[in-house]
């Protein structure tokens, strides 16, 4: 396997997308959208509406906090709504009373991340 991550190469981030480039090239098949245990749906076709959110809110508590204060209240319950809100229950059980449970978390966790960071 070729060798993206070199020392002198300052961003992870830069590291795997040239990883994936590299395997979508080698490989039609290879994806990141995640498994199913229906074995034929898409962890992510058709639910954009839910999926959005999450990686927003993933984006937000990664910029906010800092990952060396991890024993305040306010980073636990920054991350306990993170982890709450990454659930597949909202992927998988669709739309209605579940996506609004998700939107509810969505809001604490904003509010939980702009003011106390």
């Amino acid at each position: 396997m070729k060798s993206f991550c070199l020392s002198r190469v300052k961003s992870p981030a830069i590291c795997f997308r040239k990883a994936i480039a590299f395997l979508k090239q080698n490989n039609p098949n290879f994806h990141v959208d995640g498994a199913s245990w229906t074995n034929n749906l898409s962890w992510v076709k058709g639910y954009e509406n839910v999926l959005t959110p999450m990686n927003q809110l993933s984006a937000l508590f990664h910029q906010k906090v800092d990952p060396a204060n991890t024993q305040s209240s306010n980073y636990r319950q920054a991350l306990l709504h993170n982890l709450l809100l990454q659930t597949s229950c909202f992927r998988y059980w669709g739309q209605g009373v579940w996506t609004d449970y998700a939107r509810e978390i969505y809001r604490r966790s904003e509010k939980i991340l702009t003011d106390n960071f």
